[in-house]
């Protein structure tokens, strides 16, 4: 990468970490906060189905997980923060692991309904189980603040991304495009196909697991069931493909035009808003078949004298190749 992009990144980073510095308006703070959030459930989408080749439809699993296992021990169990919030990351990983054995012998959309029924079977577990409202004592209601909320929230978002990076860059990464692109193929030249699917698995609930931990601390209360609802699986699908499956970047990009564009439909077309939504993410998923990443390289393309500029977005984008 360019030194001097890597110092644009770095600003960018200084600039959004203080914010909070800044301004005090919770809007904005909220604004933020979710875009960190789901660029980091995106992201970790992308890790298993955008590198891995393997589409997921349970992903709320790891994601509910995550603000479970947060919640139980950080409220019940009285445990510190930190510890709890890497527990969930844990959980969602050991589980991962468990249904991975069966769940990854199973090829193409057996896959995907395989892991959709696992967590709406999670989901109703847990819906039976705990049909109570998880709700913050009085003490950490008086106490709260976004401000640590968002810094932990931008925290995760740049350790998933950095991961992504690093690993679309090592040999197990390339491994996982390998199997992705021609899994016999990549047999045939000696990668562990299986091997390498259930590492993506982990990274990707790791992730998740997380991601839910940081909701588990976001929100006042809730139902515990309400993190394993399958609208955060299509939610992070959608602004994956939306961005750019198997990007790096295609998951923020993703998760600012779905966060800004659903804030701005809920305040000025409040009844129809979840309908034009759902249109506009059809219709971009159909004209733009390789996301709003690819689309800005094609417009790059057409003007061949600022190519060497902004070749740093080739350079950060994930290497696809077929071994």
């Amino acid at each position: 990468m360019i030194n001097g992009k890597r110092v644009l990144l770095i600003v960018l980073g200084g600039v959004l970490a203080l914010v909070p510095w800044f301004t005090a308006r919770s809007d904005v703070l909220n604004l933020l906060f979710l875009i960190f959030l789901f660029s980091t459930l995106a992201s970790s989408w992308n890790i298993l189905s955008g590198y891995a080749g393997q589409i997921s439809l349970g992903h709320a699993a790891f994601f509910g997980l995550g603000a479970l296992t947060t919640r139980l021990l950080w409220l019940a169990a009285g445990q510190p923060l930190g510890l709890s919030l890497f527990a969930g990351g844990l959980v969602a990983v050991a589980f991962a692991l468990l249904i991975g054995v069966p769940a990854l012998r199973l090829k193409g959309v057996y896959f995907s309904i395989g892991t959709l029924a696992m967590a709406e079977i999670l989901r109703l577990t847990v819906s039976n189980r705990l049909p109570v409202v998880s709700a913050l004592p009085a003490e950490h209601i008086a106490a709260y603040s976004l401000a640590p909320r968002y810094f932990l929230a931008l925290g995760l978002m740049v350790l998933t991304l950095a991961t992504s990076y690093l690993l679309s860059r090592s040999r197990a990464g390339l491994g996982m495009m390998a199997v992705r692109e021609d899994e016999a193929a990549a047999q045939s030249v000696g990668i562990n196909a299986f091997r390498h699917k259930l590492l993506a698995l982990g990274l990707s609930a790791f992730f998740a697991g997380l991601a839910g931990s940081v909701f588990a601390h976001y929100h006042v209360s809730y139902y515990h069931a309400l993190p394993f609802g399958p609208a955060w699986t299509f939610d992070a699908l959608l602004i994956t493909f939306v961005g750019g499956v198997g990007t790096l970047i295609g998951p923020v990009v993703g998760a600012v035009f779905f966060v800004l564009l659903r804030d701005v439909l809920a305040k000025t077309l409040v009844d129809i808003h979840l309908i034009l939504f759902g249109s506009l993410f059809i219709l971009v998923v159909l004209l733009l078949p390789g996301g709003l990443v690819e689309a800005w390289e094609r417009i790059l393309a057409l003007t061949p004298k600022f190519q060497a500029r902004y070749k740093f977005f080739h350079q950060i984008k994930s290497i696809r190749r077929t071994e």
